[in-house]
């Protein structure tokens, strides 16, 4: 019953806000889709999506839509506009050029343009050039974390609109204050907004800029646009460089997930005594033995997680193995954790071993068990690293996730698009529902490419989220080789006319399909992000081959992992500071991982050490700048 209320109560505190608007209910006809309805009420099928979440698995007849009503506009000024029905061959441009109207009017006035793109037959209103002396003023009151262009974008006008409207936001933009969006305001109205601008005092305080940091990532920990800041501080039309002191909002936070730390090799100091380390590993080796069904053999060719585990393992090995080599004082433990998904014996192991003096453990592998080695430890402040779990968890001071969650690998490959100036559009399969909710969410100035009625895509549709004199990052979310190959296709047809990359957000099976031409992905410069990266330095190299001369095999990615976590814990103990000290200042890179942990909200790290990898032209793949 608890679950029901905690699912219900959010839902009708969102019926309330929205009720509070205009809206109009439709009845849904036999055949009728989204894009008809849209179409009908001049309103996006996101905007009908974002009121009516179910009808994104099916529409029904006699189903009931909430459609947003579209209101802004008098009698009067509905009455001026013009109805054009397209024609063949027309484009936007000549439509535009023939009523002298701009882009941002004509599909302000026609959203369904933004997704379905101009097709023949469809009927577009035409607003009228006078429609600003006939339209009623619009407001906006100023949100925390809203910048001029979530505002300019919301409404559908431009900057240069906003600003021109209200002069007062040109130095900054500020909480709570009144904006005109559209209109002209009353003699009273006027006046109170000159009184607000007034009593609006702007207060500024100094930064310094760090290492990695981009125009990009400080627009965001400021909450300003990149135009607002280079209108503070001029000097940041020749680049970001190191050190540069600039000019911010006096009452801006700043969230620990987008400090920039330094990345450095940790040379070991002199630390005053031997540190402890022990590594808790799934052997599971009372079941092995217990196993009289198959052989040692038979076991290790269908065990995965047995497997992974000595993988794990004899990375680790090679890591302690050259820690002794370096003269580092550390004593290393190894111990079997006989863990299951929801269980292990880390307990027994930290009580008899007296583990709560160590310096760091490694292990548990499973999450839940990662998390109740932490808590045991947490009075004692031992960090307790988590090697493998993907899964964000639960906020515990102690836990270090050395695994970067698939939201980080989404956010740093969106904050890696956004700091390359790139226009990104995504084609999502009808029936990947959750990445529309994502984008939406998350990333909503992502424009989404209109699909055709076989829910592919053609050319002209993609080109009408392009722009030219900038990068177009294509975002694929498709498990279709169809849809896979429909996309392909258009991207090489504008070429010619547009810069374009395809870019995915994890592995797609879809691209490993024998319909698709690896040299396609290749000419399209296939990007994603990633935890690994291939390392073909002189050191990763003699890692191999003396991983393979021990082991007579070459190192899976789980070995290199077992070594890079376990040699960058053993690193960071030979600091002459706190684990903790050395997690909040400095990020490494070993032979395949980024640590670059972050203190997640409440307590607790986690890693956004991620790579942006793409396909380069000498067919191999590479580490993106």
């Amino acid at each position: 019953m608890k679950c029901f209320f905690a699912i219900w109560i959010p839902v009708l505190l969102f019926a309330n806000a929205v009720f509070s608007q205009e809206m109009i209910t439709h009845k849904v006809e036999r055949g009728e889709t989204i894009t008809e309805i849209a179409k009908k009420y001049q309103v996006t099928p996101y905007d009908i999506y974002k009121l009516n979440p179910d009808a994104q698995d099916k529409l029904k007849p006699r189903m009931k839509l909430l459609i947003p009503s579209k209101s802004g506009l008098t009698v009067a000024a509905a009455q001026a506009q013009i109805a054009h029905k397209v024609l063949p061959k027309e484009t936007l441009y000549g439509i535009e050029k023939k009523y002298a109207i701009s882009d941002a009017d004509l599909k302000k006035a026609n959203p369904f343009l933004e997704t379905d793109g101009l097709q023949i037959g469809q009927t577009l209103v035409i607003p009228s050039k006078n429609k600003a002396t006939l339209q009623k003023a619009i407001y906006h009151d100023v949100q925390p974390k809203e910048t001029k262009y979530s505002i300019a974008k919301k409404y559908g006008i431009t900057i240069a609109e906003l600003e021109r409207k209200n002069p007062e936001i040109i130095p900054n933009l500020t909480i709570g204050y009144h904006l005109l969006i559209k209109g002209n305001p009353s003699k009273n109205e006027s006046t109170l907004q000159k009184e607000a601008a007034s009593v609006s005092v702007k207060k500024y305080n100094t930064y310094q800029v760090k290492p990695k940091e981009t125009l990009y990532s400080l627009s965001k920990m400021f909450d300003l646009s990149q135009d607002e800041l280079v209108k503070l501080n001029p000097e940041l039309k020749n680049g970001v460089e190191i050190g540069m002191l600039l000019k911010v909002p006096a009452n801006t936070s700043f969230p620990a997930i987008q400090e920039n730390k330094v990345y450095a090799d940790l040379s070991p100091k002199n630390v005053g005594g031997r540190k402890k380390i022990a590594l808790l590993l799934p052997f599971n080796v009372s079941r092995v033995e217990g196993d009289t069904v198959n052989s040692m053999t038979e076991r290790l060719k269908k065990d995965k997680f047995l497997n992974m585990t000595l993988d794990f393992y004899a990375g680790a090995l090679m890591a302690i193995d050259s820690a002794k080599t370096l003269g580092l004082p550390i004593d290393v433990s190894i111990y079997d954790s006989e863990e299951t998904k929801y269980n292990s014996n880390a307990a027994a192991i930290i009580n008899t071993n007296k583990l709560q003096t160590a310096d760091a453990l490694i292990g548990p592998f499973y999450q839940n068990n990662a998390e109740a080695t932490a808590r045991l430890l947490s009075s004692y402040n031992v960090p307790v690293i988590s090697p493998l779990s993907k899964d964000s968890g639960n906020p515990i001071a102690n836990l270090y996730q050395t695994v970067p969650s698939n939201d980080v690998l989404k956010t740093a490959m969106f904050d890696y698009m956004r700091s390359k100036r790139g226009n990104v559009v995504a084609v999502v399969d009808r029936k990947k529902s959750s990445m529309n909710l994502y984008l939406a969410q998350n990333q909503p100035d992502v424009k989404l490419v209109a699909l055709n009625e076989n829910g592919n895509i053609s050319a002209e549709s993609l080109r009408n989220t392009l722009v030219t004199g900038r990068m177009n990052y294509v975002l694929m979310e498709t498990a279709s080789i169809w849809m896979v190959k429909t996309t392909i296709a258009a991207m090489l047809s504008v070429m010619p006319d547009y810069q374009v990359q395809l870019v995915v957000l994890e592995p797609n099976d879809a691209l490993d399909s024998d319909e698709i031409k690896f040299s396609n992905l290749v000419k399209l410069k296939l990007m994603y992000p990633s935890v690994t990266r291939d390392n073909t330095s002189p050191e990763r190299i003699a890692f191999e081959n003396k991983f393979r001369k021990q082991n007579f095999i070459s190192p899976s990615d789980y070995a290199t992992r077992g070594f890079d976590v376990t040699f960058d814990t053993m690193m960071r103990l030979m600091q002459n500071k706190s684990f903790e000290d050395t997690v909040n200042t400095t990020a490494t890179e070993q032979f395949e991982n980024k640590f670059e942990y972050y203190k997640k909200d409440g307590m607790g790290y986690a890693n956004k050490g991620v790579y942006i990898l793409y396909y380069d032209t000498d067919l191999t793949e590479k580490t993106a700048n």
